[in-house]
């Protein structure tokens, strides 16, 4: 192939990945200031620069945008790494540990998941783009409750209590609304898990600091 068709192919691909960045940002933008259900694809191609053709051709189906939008956040917003939980030997601390920094991602990304999470009920195509962060938070619930001490038949609650112990409306509606810090919602939340489990954890006793990362 001429050196010229070579160069032509290799600057077309460039702009093509240049354009499919500019649209996905662009939605990204949208999906966190209004929501995804207020986004138009009108709005999406005006804001990136682009024709609703050119949108199209990118990104064929809305479930399509959806999904380049989600893998292009967490790529810049990555959730908490589970597996320094996992080494941790005390279940107490780790629980302690996992929650200031799961707590500390919902701060940083409120706008966004507050938006993502009010739409998912009114848009079809948003659905399967929350299926890693269900996947990720059924596997923290795993992470954090092995070698927990739990009292004969009482796994499903402490079970349930850690999923609601890592929702983000659980975060919102206390650390999120400001009535208390961050400290003070892990101390609650991990109160709520030791009844649930009907033991006492060391290292979630109120006032003791999570080890640092």
């Amino acid at each position: 192939m001429p050196r010229k068709r070579k160069y032509e192919l290799r600057k077309r691909a460039a702009d093509m990945a240049e354009t499919r960045r500019r649209i996905t940002e662009a939605a990204v933008d949208l999906h966190g200031t209004i929501g995804p259900s207020r986004t138009t694809l009108s709005a999406v191609a005006e804001r990136a620069g682009v024709q609703r053709h050119t949108l199209y051709r990118h990104f064929p189906t809305e479930e399509e945008l959806f999904q380049a939008c989600s893998a292009h956040y967490f790529a810049a917003n990555p959730l908490p790494d589970l597996e320094p939980w996992r080494g941790m030997g005390d279940p107490g601390e780790r629980l302690a540990r996992a929650l200031h920094e799961l707590y500390a991602f919902y701060e940083r990304t409120a706008p966004m998941f507050a938006n993502v999470l009010r739409d998912a009920e009114l848009v079809d195509a948003m659905r399967p783009t929350l299926a890693p962060l269900e996947g990720y938070l059924a596997e923290a619930a795993e992470v954090l409750g092995a070698g927990l001490p739990v009292g004969d038949g009482r796994r499903h609650v402490l079970t349930a209590a850690l999923r609601h112990a890592m929702d983000f409306a659980t975060w919102r509606s206390l650390a999120g609304t400001g009535r208390i810090t961050r400290g003070e919602a892990v101390a609650l939340i991990t109160a709520l898990v030791e009844a649930a489990a009907g033991a006492q954890l060391d290292g979630c006793q109120e006032g003791r600091e999570p080890p640092q990362p």
